[in-house]
């Protein structure tokens, strides 16, 4: 489910930077490639159009990407409650898994002594 999510993450991404960039801060953009269409759709009707469509995809954005983060994470059960840990995409959980090799415990070396004349 965290996979499906990340490529609806990746697919509003893509439109969102499509319609930003279609748009124009002084007016012009996409509406005034139109200029000769003012009849059916004017001008106004394409901005207000623009402006919904990039509310409307930075929303989305954002409801994927908190649901991103709640498929993401898993709980464990300790001795004095619940506690959360986010695990990583494509790691595999393992409960209790003894380590596969014991290493002996490392011994300090003294320094070397100068002899004395």
């Amino acid at each position: 489910m965290g996979s499906i999510i990340s490529v609806l993450i990746v697919i509003v991404c893509i439109f969102l930077i499509l319609v930003v960039l279609v748009q124009n801060s002084k007016g012009g953009g996409l509406a005034s490639s139109f200029s000769s269409s003012n009849q059916v759709m004017g001008v106004r009707k394409t901005a207000d159009f623009l402006e919904k469509a990039t509310w409307s995809l930075a929303i989305a954005l954002l409801v994927l990407s908190i649901l991103s983060t709640s498929f993401n994470s898993t709980t464990t059960t300790t001795t004095s409650g619940t506690t959360s840990k986010t695990r990583e995409i494509g790691t595999t959980k393992t409960d209790n898994a003894a380590p596969a090799t014991k290493t002996a415990p490392i011994t300090p070396i003294a320094p070397p002594v100068a002899p004395k004349n």
